[in-house]
């Protein structure tokens, strides 16, 4: 009996794509039967992987960015040995399944990005290609190679209509990530149909234009011609694109090539037609003996990995603290004195009390704790100046200085985030990168994916409020703050001196379970805190900075504005007006506390009154507050403390509130 035909193994795939779909009644079998040939090819003689240890660190990367064909990842997956049975692809996109309708990281072994939204899996993949080429420079050697893997990606039309591609493509391009090799699906069909109505670019000639390796014109369903192009692009310094021309739903009599078999089960008809057409003589489900034996990757992964142990047993004798740093930083393990670094820095400025920026006060923490954290890889969207992103001996990654802890991500805000989830996805890096506030609307999805599978992903935004002053509304965060809340499982610190800011870093850097978001000032902060024992509860998010056993209400500040509260507060006791004054820096944090927690800082029994120079959205989810002092329209271009007062926040507005609300006369 002869072994299985590449077009065997490659048939399997769409088998397995149509079927789970069919049973589904819902998915996108088109791409995975037109990208199946290329698939089979990657994945059977040039993929680096072990279905045993889905985690093994020089694995290479696969991202599937045209994420809508999930069914041909999950049966690559299932063919190969990963711990998805038959029975999870009968499960496709089904209540609590290890196959839903998009590939997500965390819930399926061996899918290393969570894609869907198009275009980001190629900047995930950009992302992976710098955290690999950063580790390969600081750890390989002559004789050792660790760190050597490549990043594979699969994306379509929509992939490249999207922006993201230009930002992530271009960056890429520069930093000559010879590692990535990008499949383009140019199968000329999208939901709306033939693309040429909407979509005419020359790829390979945008793609020279970034600098990359082209490789024009592949028949995507003549594996020899496939294999010659990963080979052609495997030799080259430059990323790799390799343009194949597909058929969308191939095989099928009726309807490839056409924007039916995108996003629509074929029907039980077509598939037997397509089952026939394409000598697929099994039922649905049931691969043969012989074609799964020739998938299965289980004893060759498992070889791969063991060879890399061996080699890594060998690198510890002779390079034993270069290994015991790639071990620290794979780990992204924190120092053993990691608490008492931060308590001697918040004792020095608690004694120096620093008045500064909250962005300058990032920066200072930068300085202190770099030096402590070399797994840190930092980085801003082309205003590393004003975000104050760098520190004192930050080296600048490039083409020729992959050694370098600081990427210059140019204006690509959206880029910049979804590369940093690439980075965090990776394994070893833990990525900052900076923007000004308001341009968080740029890289909203690509931060929302950071939240949604889960990583440590370190937003520094500043320019956070009004108070940025002479730029005026377009640069003028004003829904901001509340719309970055509302996003699950994103923790904003909004911090209003160095202390809380050293604390917010410190939080998000121990945070493995998300990203979070530090939104800083630009103006100089007059306070901070100064008392050594609220330390640890600045860490629970909020807090009672001033108490008074007499309080008749409670004032709630955050940020820059925490001065006012302050100052709103001492006026009303010179009126004989006790209150309480709350900082909280972290709203997520803080109601992630216990109610008895929550209670002890904000006391039910009083109302509360909120400052912020933001939307008062959100702020009233607090059941005890009646009023917030902020700003539900934009701003104006006028120095800081000239709009402050201009828009009416000010401690004065705080106690004409306070006021009201107790039915004191103004």
């Amino acid at each position: 009996m002869s072994a299985p035909s590449q077009k065997d193994l490659a048939n399997a795939l769409r088998a397995l794509a149509m079927d789970s779909v069919q049973k589904a009644n819902s998915g996108h079998p088109g791409m995975p039967m037109g990208m199946a040939d290329i698939a089979e090819v990657l994945w059977n003689q040039f993929l680096h992987h072990n279905p045993n240890n889905p985690h093994w660190v020089n694995r290479d990367r696969f991202v599937l960015s045209n994420g809508h064909g999930s069914m041909l990842l999950y049966a690559l997956l299932h063919l190969t040995g990963y711990d998805l049975s038959l029975e999870d692809l009968k499960n496709f996109r089904q209540l609590h399944s290890k196959t839903p309708g998009h590939p997500e990281f965390g819930i399926t072994p061996g899918v290393d990005t969570t894609t869907g939204p198009l275009g980001q899996g190629i900047a995930n993949a950009v992302g992976m290609a710098i955290a690999e080429k950063a580790l390969a420079a600081r750890f390989n050697t002559e004789e050792f190679k660790l760190i050597d893997h490549y990043t594979y990606v699969f994306c379509g039309d929509g992939c490249l209509m999207e922006g993201i591609s230009h930002e992530a493509c271009s960056l890429a391009g520069t930093l000559e990530l010879g590692k990535v090799i990008l499949f383009y699906d140019d199968n000329g069909i999208s939901i709306d149909g033939p693309v040429q109505g909407w979509f005419t670019e020359n790829i390979p000639e945008r793609f020279k234009a970034y600098g990359w390796n082209v490789i024009p014109e592949i028949d995507g369903h003549d594996p020899s011609s496939i294999a010659a192009a990963i080979a052609k692009a495997k030799q080259s310094s430059k990323p790799s694109i390799l343009c194949c021309k597909t058929q969308i739903a191939f095989g099928s009599p009726n309807k490839a090539n056409t924007a039916e078999s995108h996003g629509s089960p074929l029907g039980e008809a077509e598939i037997l037609l397509t089952k026939k057409a394409l000598g697929i003589d099994y039922p649905a489900f049931e691969i043969p003996l012989d074609i799964s034996a020739a998938w299965n990757k289980k004893s060759l992964g498992k070889k791969w990995e063991e060879e890399w142990n061996q080699q890594f047993e060998t690198y510890q004798h002779k390079y034993p603290e270069k290994a015991r740093q790639l071990q620290s930083y794979l780990s992204e393990s924190l120092p053993e004195n990691w608490k008492d670094l931060i308590s001697e820095i918040a004792n020095r400025w608690i004694m120096e009390e620093p008045v500064c920026a909250t962005r300058k006060a990032s920066q200072l923490v930068l300085n202190a704790l770099l030096p402590h954290l070399p797994f840190l890889f930092g980085g801003s969207a082309d205003l590393t100046g004003s975000n104050n992103t760098n520190w004192s001996n930050a080296k600048i990654f490039s083409k020729d200085n992959p050694l370098g802890d600081y990427l210059h991500y140019g204006v690509r805000e959206f880029g910049m985030a979804a590369i940093m989830n690439g980075i965090a996805l990776h394994g070893g890096l833990i990525p900052f990168g900076g923007t000004f506030l308001v341009f968080s609307d740029y890289a909203r999805n690509a931060i929302r994916m950071s939240a949604l599978m889960k990583q440590r992903v370190i937003y520094v935004m500043t320019h956070d409020s009004i108070g940025l002053g002479e730029d005026g509304p377009t640069h003028q965060p004003i829904e901001h703050l509340a719309s970055l809340r509302l996003i699950p499982n994103l923790d904003l610190w909004r911090p209003a001196g160095p202390i809380e800011t050293l604390i917010a870093w410190e939080q998000a850097i121990e945070r493995r379970e998300g990203p979070s978001v530090l939104a800083l000032s630009r103006q100089n902060l007059a306070f901070d805190v100064l008392d050594k024992a609220l330390l640890e509860k600045i860490r629970l998010g909020g807090y009672v900075l001033k108490a008074h056993n007499k309080a008749r209400a409670n004032i709630i500040g955050t940020g820059s504005e925490l001065e006012l509260a302050i100052k709103a507060s001492e006026a009303l006791d010179s009126i004989g007006i006790a209150v309480n004054v709350i900082s909280i820096p972290c709203v997520s944090r803080f109601l992630r506390q216990n109610s008895a927690y929550r209670n002890s800082v904000l006391d039910p029994k009083l109302f509360s009154v909120v400052v912020e120079a933001g939307v008062s959205t959100g702020w009233f989810a607090f059941g005890n507050v009646k009023a917030v002092v902020g700003l539900d329209h934009f701003g104006e271009s006028a120095p800081a403390k000239a709009i402050y007062q201009a828009l009416g926040i000010t401690s004065e507005a705080i106690v004409n509130q306070v006021k009201n609300l107790l039915g004191e006369s103004v």
